[in-house]
């Protein structure tokens, strides 16, 4: 009985000790799973990609331009005399021929009609020696008069009429110097104020000038370039100042007023000095601008925009993604399996945060723009536009607190 129960007492133990053993394994198992997880894949770095575009790119030089009027003509009186009238108002726009100023004509017309009867005796004289020379040369056929007689006919007809010519001459110049008395606007335009009283002698012994007028419908832009602006367009093949009908564009200006704000109208480049100044090493270019509502005013100084070249499907990155180091420039070209390679670029002109691509890069190929600081050849990146768009986002909201703060506060 007893060798029975020991029996059933070991048989039971064994049970007991393979369920602890499975239930230890299992808890082993169990902890092993819980605890032991598979080390995290290495994160990529995460940029912002763009492709390379093709464009047509404009490209401006600044400068400092003056505008001066078109025409700017001085009325000066030309004959001397004292000035009776005005016949304007200062500061006012006056039509061609305008009379302007008289000046008192009482010896000028006394002048002409002196002159007028001079002419009129004078004619009187040569109907009296044509006649008595009608008369000699019949007398002088029928030699019944003598050779001496016919020559003093004949000198004296010629003589009256050359006296006859002097007295025209005379009137012709009275005449003149008494248009002169009534002073006439040369051209269309505003005059300004009067620089002499009425009253005033004016004239030869006198103060001659009497107003300026200016026309300012179309104006004219002068600013200078350096030497090396003019080798630059010559290597563009722009000559300035001619027109070239086989360029799509033509150089052209657009300037900005004293209130930063762009004025609405276009100037064309219509003359360049052939010359350097060798003093400023400069040389001066002149562009006709229109100015309808008269808003530009010659004397005034304002920024010039001029348009030097148009580069035709040109390559065209974003200038934040260049890098340049001094073996160069170069740019992150992300490959098609997400990996990315440095490319050394040739940079052309800037223009508006961008740069145009020379060599290097073809359009259509995916470049970084953001994100590139951690990146070396080859290695694998993942691509997030969404820090471009918040940068962008940023960018914005910082030009509007500029011009927040460039406005008046109330």
């Amino acid at each position: 009985m007893k060798s029975f129960l020991k029996k059933r007492e070991i048989r039971i133990t064994r049970r007991q000790a393979v369920i602890a053993a499975i239930a230890v394994v299992v808890l082993v198992a169990i902890y092993w799973f819980v605890t032991h997880r598979p080390a995290p894949a290495p994160d990529l770095p995460v940029v912002a990609v763009e492709p390379v575009i093709q464009d047509d790119v404009e490209i401006y030089g600044e400068y400092v331009g003056r505008v001066r009027a078109q025409q700017f003509v001085e009325v000066r009186a030309r004959v001397e005399g004292y000035l009776e009238n005005m016949l304007f108002e200062e500061g006012t726009y006056v039509t061609k021929n305008q009379v302007l100023f008289v000046i008192n004509r009482d010896q000028y017309a006394a002048r002409a009609d002196k002159a007028r009867a001079q002419l009129k005796k004078d004619e009187a004289q040569v109907r009296k020696a044509q006649n008595d020379l009608e008369r000699i040369r019949p007398l002088y056929e029928q030699n019944a008069a003598s050779r001496l007689d016919l020559d003093n006919a004949v000198a004296a007809y010629e003589t009256a009429e050359a006296s006859v010519a002097m007295s025209q001459a005379d009137l012709d110049q009275a005449e003149l110097e008494l248009g002169y008395t009534i002073v006439r606007s040369p051209l269309a335009g505003h005059i300004s104020e009067r620089y002499v009283d009425l009253g005033t002698l004016v004239g030869t012994g006198g103060k001659s000038l009497l107003a300026t007028i200016v026309k300012s419908d179309t104006v004219l832009v002068d600013f200078s370039m350096t030497a090396l602006d003019y080798l630059k367009t010559k290597e563009r093949n722009v000559n300035l100042g001619q027109k070239d009908s086989t360029r799509s564009w033509q150089p052209n200006i657009s300037i900005t007023l004293a209130d930063n704000t762009v004025y609405p109208f276009k100037g064309l480049v219509d003359f360049a000095e052939p010359q350097v100044d060798p003093r400023t090493g400069t040389f001066s270019v002149r562009a006709e601008m229109p100015n309808p509502k008269h808003v530009l005013l010659p004397g005034q100084f304002t920024k010039v925009k001029l348009l030097l070249d148009v580069r035709e499907n040109a390559t065209v990155v974003p200038l934040k993604s260049v890098i340049i180091e001094k073996g160069g420039a170069y740019v992150f070209v992300m490959r098609r399996d997400s990996t990315v390679e440095r490319r050394f670029i040739e940079l052309g002109p800037e223009f508006q945060n961008q740069v145009v691509v020379e060599r290097g890069l073809v359009p259509g190929e995916t470049i970084v723009v953001e994100g590139y600081h951690k990146l070396s050849p080859g290695v694998k990146v993942k691509v997030n536009n969404a820090l471009l768009k918040k940068e962008e986002g940023e960018e914005v909201d910082e030009r509007r607190r500029e011009q927040g703060d460039k406005e008046p506060s109330v």
